[in-house]
């Protein structure tokens, strides 16, 4: 029986996707639930596995081709046996060979997360050495090899640097942008081009928050089965609180009409191996300390293994950005349309500061709030931050809500 394979459904926010790589060729024998296809979306990329049993039996769309949602991609013929390939008679006298030999001459065994990431960044997989079990490559080989690649040129090896123009001493690479960068490169310049985006600066105390912190994290760890208590989950419920005062912060532009949103979904920044992604906290306003900070941490290691969905990174009324976590002072977050403000956090650095009248050194942060001034105004927009401020520096409040 031919069984259809079909690209999946995609939300209205996704148009399409690009088949980015199959793992199997036509002909190949396949198992139920096996890999076939990776398809890449501007927001993540989708696994296609097999729904049975058989043989892949035609590719329909190729590595490159653009699909849109339940388009036709491939068939596999349910319950079939893959035809044996004839043997060249140099083949044959390798099966001859003992198994240490064939086997060393297999692909390395290596998970979905690493072969994609060895393939986003153009690795040689049979050049890493897995240190997993029985030599499997795991996804920490693949990125320790990233790593090793992106270090500067003089710390290459000398066959790396006999491959250099040596004429000149000037290299270049081209390579095509994967779909998340290229949406990314649209969306920050239609953010620049359809908004009058403005930014409004403060800077928070951050001791209050961090002796609470200090003071209850074991227990808070203790009492919410090993979740750690960070900083991230202050700043969304002190984000919470501000966008019940200021809803235009919280609103959206849809054409000539205003959109008024009656919950708070909280988008948040995180890091994957593909560029950074914006899971979304749904009704963050029904969630406690613990709650925001299991959801967020669950959202990292889905990010860095390229499990994120794409119902879990659609939506969103309003964003925050941790530049902090790689070192950023200051910053101008820019706008994920259509939402209308976005929060940018920086990196707490003890500064001198005057605090009744005395100098005394004081963890302070630099906050950053984007906005689209044809939706708020500048007086909206700076006490919506220095009611963030005023929350994170007296934190009782958040929990009091006043």
């Amino acid at each position: 029986m031919t069984i259809e394979i079909k690209a999946p459904t995609l939300p209205e926010s996704v148009p399409d996707g690009t088949i980015a790589t199959w793992h199997k060729k036509a002909g190949d024998a396949v198992k139920r639930d096996e890999l076939l296809v990776d398809i890449e979306t501007d927001k993540v990329v989708i696994e296609v596995v097999s729904p049975a049993d058989g043989v892949l039996q035609k590719i329909i769309k190729n590595t490159g081709d653009t699909i849109v949602s339940n388009e036709l991609i491939a068939q596999v013929e349910a319950g079939a046996a893959a035809a044996p390939a004839a043997k060249a008679p140099a083949e044959e006298k390798k099966s001859e060979a003992p198994a240490e030999e064939s086997a060393s001459a297999e692909e390395p065994m290596l998970s979905p997360a690493a072969k994609k990431i060895a393939q986003e960044n153009n690795l040689d997989i049979d050049s890493i050495k897995g240190t997993g079990k029985n030599g499997r490559v795991t996804k920490e080989d693949v990125l320790d090899a990233v790593a090793k690649k992106s270090a500067p040129a003089a710390a290459a090896s000398t066959d790396a640097a006999a491959r250099i123009d040596t004429s000149s001493g000037r290299v270049e690479e081209r390579v095509p942008m994967s779909r998340l960068r290229a949406k990314v490169a649209e969306r920050l310049l239609q953010a620049s081009q359809t908004t009058a985006m403005l930014t409004t600066f403060n800077e928070v105390d951050m001791a209050p928050v961090m002796a609470l912190r200090n003071k209850y994290k074991e227990l808070f760890e203790k009492s919410h089965d090993g979740v750690r208590l960070g900083f991230m989950s202050f700043f969304v419920r002190a984000s919470i609180e501000a966008l019940k005062r200021f809803p235009a912060v919280n609103a959206s532009i849809d054409g000539n009409d205003i959109v008024y949103h009656g919950y708070q979904d909280i988008g948040v920044a995180v890091s994957s191996p593909r560029g950074l992604v914006v899971p979304v906290l749904r009704n963050a306003d029904h969630m406690g300390l613990a709650q925001i900070e299991a959801q967020i941490r669950e959202f990292g290691l889905k990010a860095q293994d390229g499990k994120l969905g794409i119902d879990e990174m659609t939506g969103g009324t309003f964003t925050i950005s941790n530049g902090g976590v790689f070192g950023s002072l200051l910053s101008t977050p820019i706008l994920n349309p259509p939402q209308t403000a976005i929060l940018g956090m920086h990196k707490i650095q003890e500064r001198p500061v005057a605090v009744n009248g005395q100098v005394v050194i004081r963890p302070m942060m630099y906050l950053a709030l984007s906005y689209d001034h044809r939706m708020i105004d500048g007086k909206e927009a700076v006490q919506f931050l220095v009611t963030i401020k005023d929350l994170l520096e007296d934190p009782a409040r958040i929990l009091l809500e006043i």
